[in-house]
C-alpha cells in the first residue's frame, strides 16, 4: 500500500479513549460482524479454540461462544481499554442440569506478534481489524502460524473506497494524510497466498451512510476510535482556513439525504496449511472444496 504507515501507539491510544462509548457508535461494525458470523453456518465446524482477532469490546467473541459453547474463545485486541469494556458475563443454560457462566479469555496483544503457540487455533475470526494494519502480510503470516492445518480464517476489512468522500475533501485542503489507506481485494488475496493460507475467497459490500454535515461524520469517527493515526499526519492543530476548504469541498457532494460517506467492506475466508480444510461447507464435496450459496456472495451498495 505505497509508503503509507500507521502509528501503532497512536492507534492503541485512540481506541483506549473510545472504549467507553464505542458500542453505541459502532452500528456498521455490528452489522458487518453479524454478516461475518452468518457466513460460519456454511462450514461444518467443531472448534476447540477460537481467536477473535481485533475483538474490541468482545461482542463478536461473546457471539462466538454462544455458537460454539464447547470451545475456548480468546479475545485479542491492541487496546486494553476496549477489552476492559466487555459487557459483564451472563449466566446461561448449558445442559438440563447445569447453568454456566460465559468466560472469555482477554489478551492485549498486537496482531503482528500473536502470543500463541504454533497451530493451536481452529478458527480465527477478525471483524474490521485488518484495515488498521498497514502491512497485512505480517498479520497473515502470524495467522498462518497459529492456525492449525485445515483451520478456518474468516475476516472483514475496510476496502479502499471507504471514506473516499472525506479523503477527497481533505485532499482539496492540504497534502497531509487525514484518512487511512486500505488494502484492496487483490492485495489481501496475494497476502493470504504468500502466507501459505489456502483457498482464499472474498467478496465485497458497499454501504453508504449520510450525515447532516462533515462535523457529524468526524465526531462519529472519533467516538469509534478511528482518529488519524498516519505517521505522516500533521502534528499541529488544523488551521481554520484548511478546515473551511475541506468543508466546502465536502459540501459539494451534498444530497437530499445529507453528506454521503461510503464504506467498502471486504469479506474473506481461507484455510490454514497447505491443503484445504476438512471443515469444508456442508454437503458431499471432495476434500479441499467448499461451497457458499450464491446469495452469500454479493456486490452492491446499501
Amino acid at each position: 500500500m505505497t509508503d503509507f504507515a500507521l502509528d501503532r501507539r497512536a492507534l492503541a491510544r485512540s481506541f483506549n479513549l473510545a472504549a467507553p462509548h464505542y458500542d453505541s457508535a459502532a452500528l456498521l461494525q455490528q452489522r458487518a460482524s453479524g454478516e461475518l458470523l452468518d457466513r460460519l453456518q456454511y462450514f461444518t465446524l467443531a472448534p476447540q479454540r477460537i481467536l477473535d482477532l481485533g475483538a474490541g469490546t468482545c461482542q463478536g467473541a461473546q457471539a462466538l461462544q454462544r455458537r460454539y459453547p464447547r470451545a475456548q474463545v480468546l479475545a485479542m485486541d491492541l487496546a486494553e481499554g476496549m477489552l476492559r469494556a466487555m459487557p459483564r458475563p451472563r449466566w446461561r443454560w448449558s445442559r438440563p442440569w447445569l447453568w454456566r457462566r460465559d468466560t472469555i479469555a482477554r489478551v492485549c496483544a498486537d496482531a503482528y506478534a500473536l502470543p500463541l503457540a504454533d497451530q493451536g487455533v481452529d478458527i480465527i475470526y477478525s471483524n474490521l481489524m485488518l484495515q488498521w494494519c498497514d502491512q497485512p502480510d505480517g498479520v497473515f503470516s502470524e495467522i498462518a502460524r497459529v492456525l492449525r492445518p485445515g483451520g478456518l480464517l474468516v475476516f472483514s476489512s475496510f476496502g479502499p473506497d471507504t471514506l473516499g468522500e472525506l479523503r477527497g475533501a481533505w485532499a482539496a485542503a492540504d497534502p497531509y494524510s487525514h484518512v487511512s489507506l486500505f488494502a484492496d481485494m487483490p492485495q489481501l488475496a496475494q497476502g493470504l497466498t504468500r502466507a501459505g493460507l489456502a483457498e482464499p475467497v472474498m467478496d465485497v459490500e458497499h454501504y453508504r451512510q449520510y450525515y447532516p454535515d462533515a462535523h457529524a461524520l468526524m465526531h462519529e469517527l472519533k467516538r469509534l476510535g478511528a482518529r488519524n493515526a498516519a505517521r505522516d499526519r500533521a502534528r499541529g492543530l488544523t488551521g481554520r482556513s484548511r478546515m473551511q476548504q475541506m468543508l466546502r469541498a465536502y459540501e459539494a457532494l451534498r444530497t437530499p439525504r445529507g453528506l454521503p460517506a461510503t464504506y467498502e467492506v471486504i469479506f474473506g475466508a481461507a484455510f490454514g496449511g497447505a491443503r484445504a480444510s476438512p471443515a469444508h461447507a456442508r454437503g458431499a464435496l471432495p476434500p479441499g472444496e467448499f461451497a457458499v450459496p450464491v446469495g452469500a456472495i454479493k456486490r452492491g451498495q446499501r
